[in-house]
């Protein structure tokens, strides 16, 4: 049975910590079955435990890079950590600072009214000492009901001296103190039970005042402000607890009491329960001279710590407090808005420009180079979707250019082909004659002409032109030159063979009248800025004549028993003024003799120096090679112009022929 498409998916992006997890998964199931209390049941489940929590921090980690991958989500996690944590962690650290603080102001005010409290029953001791031993008895009465005895519930007072023992209140019952005692103050214990006491000792005996500090007069001590008892503490060792008073440790024992002075009520919802021990040293009864610690706790809340802490203040101060600490509040809490605002705003600014660039080159990848982003605001953001815009709208109109440079490239290639198809094909089969001839274009079409074709049966036609400029008009230009040549030659031979036919004389084809009709059609029909070098000759093979025009071309070059000769120019350019005339030159051609006709292609290209190539430099270097066959020389002539220029490219078209005397 194949697997579903949608399982076989996820089976393939399991790695190998999620494949073993699955296995003790199923393993864990049988276990349940087959053995649940045995060591393996322990161990997978270990293994359980270590690989869950190695997949849980994967999935944690790819969840996170999923979640920050947008610009927006990332700047979000970036305020957290830069922003709200340090902000969480001050308020904490706040919190906590204000807890401790709280509890120590609570504790002080306890501790110093507890202070208080020993120092007016010190005081008691002072007045007894002071007076007269037999009137002691009566100012031990009277202090103590005009007094201690509302302040201290449950005061007792006891005089012993060498006749007996006098206590107040008469009934009291409490035990007289160890004779160790000397004089001491503070806060004792007694079976568990705490006592605010002083003793003095007397020449002849001693005295004792004494008060039970039950959890509820403590609690009254400063009112209103919460929970206050002394805890129970017995010793312990460091391994049975971690509290440590002092030297000692100390194990606080459980109270059960239920206390009768409740928590003051909250007056908000930070109002909090706020607890703190704090150790006070203290005597035992039982042990004299001998001091322990014990811990006081105080539990209470802020606003009554503050109440309390506040409470000497005139009304008016009390009153201006909390109307200071609401504006601070109001002013923190504006402050807050303004920045949480201008935060939230230049974050969309920054994502929702880096979004909108995300789009644009999303339609970019696609093709589209038509969308533009929206642009807000004069700010470097603004300015780095005004440059996208820009060079989106620059790209847009390069492959406009470049579609057009492509159509154009195509058209050239086509006039290239067409232009090729122009040059002759074949060589005229002349007996004593050998014609051989290249054009090489600087471009890729040509405005350099060659051509030679057959007149009659025993003459041969050479023409070689050079129209002005490059490119695609000199190329149009020439194959006008061509056509307009060809027209004028084949109605020369229907005319002379018209002639023949009639028994009329057959006249010599004329170089120079060709010249005068071509210049004539070139300039009715050209631009007139429109102009070529034209150079045309006719080989008469029987009496190795050669009647040619030079039509402002540059001289060919007749190589003869090593002597280079230049030919005639008779006459202006062709197809710049309507009534220039030409001449006719004749020239016998020897055996041997090596006719050069060029472009100045070949004798104007320039090295590095901005010199030129020359046409002495062309004449020794075809003398030299003039023992070579005529296609040697030409790859020597052209090899040589691209070493003198120093690269494959040429500055203008080259064309050579070259005409050998057989």
């Amino acid at each position: 049975m194949p697997i579903p498409p949608q399982i076989a998916s996820f089976l393939k992006r399991l790695v190998w910590v999620d494949r073993i997890f699955g296995v003790l998964v199923l393993l864990y199931i049988l276990l349940i079955f087959i053995a649940p209390a045995s060591g393996w049941m322990a161990l997978t489940q270990l293994l359980l435990f270590i690989f869950g929590f190695w997949i849980v921090v994967r999935l944690i980690r790819v969840w996170g890079r999923r979640a920050i991958w947008r610009l927006r989500n990332r700047l979000i996690v970036t305020y957290l950590f830069i922003a709200v944590v340090p902000v969480i962690l001050i308020l904490t650290l706040a919190s906590v600072a204000l807890y401790a603080l709280t509890s120590q102001v609570a504790m002080y005010l306890v501790t110093s009214e507890l202070d208080r409290r020993v120092q007016s029953l010190q005081e008691v001791s002072q007045r007894v000492l002071e007076s007269d031993r037999a009137g002691r008895p009566d100012v031990m009465r009277r202090m103590a009901e005009l007094f201690y005895k509302d302040k201290f519930p449950g005061i007792q007072m006891i005089l012993r001296t060498g006749v007996g023992v006098t206590r107040y209140p008469t009934d009291g019952t409490f035990p007289l103190p160890l004779d160790g005692w000397g004089d001491t103050s503070g806060v004792v214990q007694k079976d568990g039970e705490f006592y605010t006491w002083s003793h003095a000792k007397l020449a002849e005996g001693d005295f004792t005042v004494i008060a039970p500090l039950s959890r509820e007069y403590l609690s009254k001590m400063v009112p209103n402000l919460g929970v206050v008892q002394f805890l129970l503490v017995r010793p312990s060792t460091a391994g049975k607890s971690h509290l440590k008073i002092g030297d000692s440790y100390v194990e606080v024992q459980k109270d059960s009491t239920p206390p009768t002075e409740p928590l003051p009520p909250k007056a908000n919802s930070l109002d909090v329960e706020i607890s703190w021990p704090s150790p006070v040293s203290i005597e035992m009864w039982d042990s004299s001279g001998h001091q322990t610690n014990s811990l006081l706790l105080v539990r209470s809340r802020p606003s009554a710590v503050y109440a309390a802490l506040f409470s000497r203040m005139t009304a008016g101060v009390q009153g201006l407090v909390p109307v200071v600490l609401l504006a601070l509040a109001i002013a923190f809490l504006i402050v807050e808005l303004v920045a949480l605002v201008i935060g939230i705003t230049m974050t969309r600014t920054i994502t929702n420009t880096v979004h909108h660039l995300y789009e644009g080159t999303q339609r970019v990848m696609h093709g589209d180079f038509s969308h533009r982003i929206e642009v807000t605001g004069s700010h470097q953001l603004g300015e780095l979707g005004n440059s996208f815009n820009q060079m989106t709208s620059r790209i847009e109109e390069l492959l406009v250019v470049a579609k057009e440079k492509e159509r154009l490239q195509s058209e050239i290639e086509i006039a290239r082909e067409v232009q090729n198809q122009l040059y002759p094909k074949k060589v005229p089969e002349i007996r004593t004659l050998r014609l051989t001839a290249v054009c090489k274009p600087a471009r890729m079409v040509s405005g350099d002409y060659f051509d030679y074709e057959c007149v009659r049966e025993s003459k041969v036609a050479i023409a070689v032109g050079d129209v002005a400029g490059k490119g695609i008009s000199a190329a149009l230009l020439m194959a006008t030159l061509q056509s307009a040549l060809r027209t004028e030659l084949r109605g020369s031979m229907e005319a002379a063979a018209a002639a023949a036919g009639n028994g009329s004389h057959v006249s010599a084809i004329s170089t120079s009248t060709l010249v005068s009709h071509l210049n004539s059609q070139l300039y009715a029909y050209t631009a007139p800025e429109k102009y070529a070098t034209f150079y045309l000759a006719m080989y008469d093979e029987p009496t190795s004549t050669l009647m040619y025009t030079n039509a402002g071309h540059l001289p060919p070059v007749l190589i003869r028993d090593g002597v280079a000769t230049r030919l005639n120019v008779d006459g202006t350019v062709v197809g710049a003024f309507p009534f220039a005339q030409y001449d006719e030159s004749r020239l016998d051609l020897k055996p041997g003799d090596l006719l050069v006709c060029f472009t100045d292609g070949v004798s104007e290209p320039e090295n590095e120096y901005g010199e030129m190539f020359g046409e002495d430099r062309l004449v020794e270097l075809v003398m030299r090679n003039s023992h070579r066959g005529e296609e040697q020389i030409i790859q020597s002539v052209i090899e040589a112009v691209e070493q003198w220029t120093g690269s494959p490219e040429l500055q203008d078209d080259l064309t050579l022929l070259l005409a050998r005397r057989q």
